[in-house]
Order: C-alpha cells, then structure tokens, then sequence
C-alpha cells in the first residue's frame, strides 16, 4: 500500500460523513475545490469511482462505501493511538536521562533530586556520574550537566549556581616541611598532586593575576583521575593539590587545609544544564528545565557561541 494515500482516505471518511464537499471543508479547513481535487487524485490513483457526484448532491458508491466499512475503523484505531499517545505525553513522566561529572552531581543533582521528585514523582531521574565528555544525542541522553569550557558551541545552556574558583591547598604537615609557594613559577620545587582528565591528558593548573593568565605543567609523583581521591591525598599530606574551593571548604575551616597562592586563583564560570534543541522537548525535559531555572535564576544562554564561552576552568 501506498501509505501517502491515508490522508486522502481521511479527508474521504469526512466527504462521506457530511455528504458535502463544502461541509466537509469547512470542518477540515480546507477550500472545497482542493479537497475535491484531493479525492478525485485518490479515484485515480486507486483506479476506483468512490463517489457518486452531482450538482446537488454526493453520494458513496457501492465500491466507495464497502471501502470505508473496512478503512473507518482503523482510521479511528490511528486516531485514537494518537491521541493516547499525546495524553501520556501530555504531563512528566517516565525516564529522564542525563550525563554529568561527579562534582556536578554532588552540587546540583543530590541536593535537588527531593524536591524535584515531591513536584514530578511520576519521572524516574536515570544520572550516569562519568567524568568523560559525552556526545549527548548519540549516547541517548536527554540533557547533560559539564563546564561551560566543554560544552559544544550548538548546545542550548542553563547556567547553574555562578562562578567557582579553583583554590591550591596542602595539609598543615606538608608545610611543615615546605615553604609555601608565593608565585606559581615556585610550584617547580613542591611536590604536587597531579590530575588526569578521562581522555588520559594531565590537568595543567591555571592562574591569573593582575591582567597575567598562565597555565602550569606541575612537577608530579602522584598523578590520579579522580578529583575526590586529590583532595583525599592532599589531606593525608602528599603535597599540593588544586581543587575546586566548594569541596575544599569544610576543610579549610577546620584547619585539615591550608589555601596557598589564594591570590592568583580567580574565579571563572561554572556548570550549565545542557540540552540540544527547544523543538519537540519531551514534558518530563520541559518540567525539569523549568525546574531547575527556577532554583538558579531566569538567566539563560540561547546557544553557547563566542560571547558566551566561559574561561577555561577545572571539572
């Protein structure tokens, strides 16, 4: 069967109902002459006469009304899986998938995920935590959470929570035994835990003051690819370690760590809900958008392009 044909069999169904063609195309919108020239297509496509026509009156066809007996029923079996399907779409619910760093799990997902659930509970949040960089569309994902630095330039973005700094700090016993760093070039004499990003690069550490930016290849003896297991062997006193400064907080109060080159780290854009396009957003995406612009702020990027890449920065 030619499946261009249903249409016209529908615009069919309609004529037959009202017996009219200009009932028939005020009900469907269209001009009465189209919808005749739709159905007189279909005649002889089909090579079959389903109307009867006449300047007073249209009349089915005893070939034209054993055609509708069989086609009308599952015309309405279409019709109805079509409206069943848009009534299920119709509010949130079902699996939401989204790919996002550790980091911006622990800042964003955790603390939100109960309030979210209470307002949508018929959404099932599926959080794969993966540091890599992770083509959204081809991996299946609904939307993402990363740094503005690795997001691709067609991406729709939200920011979330402001800026972040990236701080350097060591454990009270390291020091002891170290003097503290005044400038970064002083790194070269430290022993400094060192970072490999998921695509096995090492993270270079990134400075700036007064108008100078710079990145630093830091000396290291201990390089690890999880940024909790940094922290973890800065407080167990292995050396330098650059962090973000929310993780490091609880501990810098405590006196565990201590903060060095505090003022050549500045601060630098932070993490954006990602997603590919506006157009056909599932409810359950549209709830959790409105959901989280609502926790951070109406501010929101059209698409990162040149004016909104943010500088660069550490996950």
């Amino acid at each position: 069967m030619d499946r261009a044909q249903l249409p016209s069999l529908a615009l069919l169904v309609t004529v037959a109902k009202r017996l009219s063609f200009r009932a028939a195309a005020r009900e469907l919108g269209l001009s009465p002459s189209s919808l005749s020239h739709a159905v007189a297509d279909l005649e002889d496509r089909l090579n079959l006469r389903l109307l009867q026509r006449t300047t007073r009156s249209v009349t089915l066809t005893e070939v034209g009304r054993r055609l509708l007996t069989r086609v009308e029923p599952a015309l309405l079996e279409i019709s109805d899986a079509l409206e069943e399907a848009h009534s299920q779409e119709s509010h949130p619910t079902g699996v939401l998938r989204l790919t996002l760093p550790s980091l911006g799990a622990e800042m964003f997902m955790v603390p939100l995920m109960p309030a979210f659930h209470r307002i949508y509970p018929e959404v099932t949040l599926d959080l794969v935590v993966d540091d890599h960089l992770v083509d959204i569309v081809a991996e299946g994902f609904d939307a993402g959470i990363r740094l503005g630095e690795f997001l691709d330039q067609d991406m729709i973005a939200l920011p979330l929570g402001g800026p972040l700094r990236s701080v350097v700090v060591a454990a009270p016993s390291y020091l002891t035994s170290h003097p503290a760093p005044v400038t970064p070039d002083d790194l070269a004499g430290h022993l400094c835990i060192g970072r490999r990003f998921a695509n096995g690069a090492p993270y270079r550490w990134e400075f700036a003051k007064d108008g100078r930016a710079l990145t630093v290849s830091v000396p290291s003896r201990l390089i690890l690819n999880d940024s909790r297991l940094v922290l973890d062997a800065a407080l167990a006193g292995a050396g330098l370690a650059y962090c973000v400064e929310t993780r490091t907080l609880p501990h810098l109060a405590s006196g565990a760590l201590v903060r060095v080159l505090d003022d050549w780290c500045p601060t630098y854009p932070g993490f954006f809900l990602y997603y590919p396009s506006r157009r056909h957003q599932r409810p359950a995406l549209r709830a959790f958008i409105d959901f989280v612009r609502d926790h951070f702020g109406k501010q929101s990027f059209p698409q990162l392009g040149c004016d909104a890449v943010p500088e660069p920065g550490a996950e």
